[in-house]
């Protein structure tokens, strides 16, 4: 949890120093959502950072902890998919907060491949944000629909961001969620 700190110099007119006064505000971030999140496409120099991001995001959820520490290689991100254009950043304050990806299907749909936010900075709206940004991309490249396979723990996120279930399937971290996103 993040807190803040203000401190204040005043002059005492009871003395003629000056004394230290202290307000604190305490807040959790997790209590405001982001004002000023900015998306944009990521850049080739960005692929370490986000690979980092990723990692922070995904150890940040103790069922799949053990699984990821387990298989380090599931934590990638390819530099074509970033030359592609089809990797997008998240940025708040001018600090990256969260990516996704898309790709193409061959049914002519989009897969929404990749949705990561700090563990900081979630329950902001950021993965909403980026959910969005990536639908209106699938539109814009004439998808009818934004897939994923979603983790199970996700689910209430995506549902939320206009995902049906539509089955399941194995991956090689236990069984995933078949979601879909309408246009």
């Amino acid at each position: 949890m993040s807190h803040k700190v203000a401190l204040a110099v005043v002059k005492s007119p009871y003395h003629s120093q000056y004394q230290f006064a202290i307000t604190v505000l305490i807040f959790s971030v997790y209590s405001f959502p982001v004002q000023d999140l900015r998306i944009r496409v990521a850049q080739p120099s960005e692929k370490l950072q986000l690979e980092q991001l990723q990692w922070r995001a995904s150890l940040g959820n103790p069922g799949d902890r053990d699984a990821l520490l387990s298989h380090p290689d599931a934590i990638e991100l390819p530099a074509e998919q970033i030359a592609a254009g089809a990797v997008f950043v998240a940025e708040s304050e001018g600090v990256v907060v969260g990516f996704a990806a898309v790709e193409p299907r061959a049914d002519g749909d989009s897969e929404l491949d990749a949705l990561f936010v700090d563990p900081h900075m979630q329950r902001r709206g950021i993965g909403r944000g980026l959910i969005e940004y990536c639908a209106e991309f699938a539109q814009r490249q004439g998808s009818r629909a934004l897939h994923v396979v979603g983790n199970p723990h996700a689910q209430a996120v995506y549902e939320a961001c206009g995902f049906e279930v539509t089955g399941t399937t194995e991956t090689r971290f236990g069984q995933g969620l078949l979601m879909k996103k309408a246009f």
